[in-house]
């Protein structure tokens, strides 16, 4: 989990080093986070065999070790964080794709100063970045700074989702967080569409499809 994180460090002993992922590409409502996480050279050896020991890809962990572990990253004197969001309204605009990458761009960003020299990105390359990149397909279980990052934006993304449920009941989003399950799907046929869900993902697309010309019955 740390074979990238040293490779920079030999060739940059003084650079500042960042992981960055997202969370919420994939689901019909909600928007899209990303997260960032720099630790300090000199610290992560000793965190990485101590508290931070069993940190990998976010959705390999139980929500109570992602809490834990996101209370220790926010917390930690030698540990920075930046979360960053695109909207469903941006995700709507812009692609999903694209929207992923201004949500990264902005959790860089919410980093503070100094930003990083150089950043560790999980999947493939994003540009736009204001710093310069590496991209690791798997990123988040073969890197402790993006299995951070990952943590970050899951949780951040997570809990908002819970508030989405409160503010928009029956379609189940604090349990699935927007992703098309069969309770979801169902929920949308017989509420319609929230404003919290992405139009411009097909099975929503399609609901607002059937509201403006309804399927002729048999």
């Amino acid at each position: 989990m740390l074979t990238f994180e040293h490779y920079y460090w030999r060739e940059h002993p003084a650079g500042v080093l960042a992981g960055v992922d997202e969370a919420g590409r994939g689901p019909l409502a909600g928007p899209v986070y990303a997260g960032a996480v720099v630790i300090r050279c000199e610290a992560i050896e000793e965190l990485y065999n101590g508290p931070l020991a069993p940190l990998t890809d976010s959705k390999r962990l139980t929500a109570s070790r992602r809490e834990r572990f996101f209370a220790l990253l926010e917390s930690h004197a030698d540990i920075r964080t930046g979360i960053g969001v695109a909207s469903v309204a941006e995700i709507d605009e812009l692609n999903i794709l694209n929207a992923t990458h201004l949500a990264m761009r902005r959790a860089v960003q919410a980093l503070g100063a100094p930003l990083p020299d150089f950043l560790l990105v999980d999947g493939l390359p994003v540009r736009g970045l204001p710093c310069d990149s590496h991209a690791l397909v798997g990123g988040d279980g073969r890197s402790l700074l993006i299995a951070a990052a990952s943590v970050m934006a899951k949780v951040a993304r997570d809990r908002h989702m819970r508030e989405l449920d409160e503010l928009y009941p029956g379609y189940g989003l604090a349990g699935n967080k927007g992703y098309g399950t069969r309770q979801h799907l169902q929920a949308l046929e017989r509420l319609g569409v929230s404003p919290v869900h992405r139009r411009s993902f097909a099975p929503v697309a399609e609901r607002l499809q059937d509201l403006l010309f309804p399927r002729e019955l048999p």
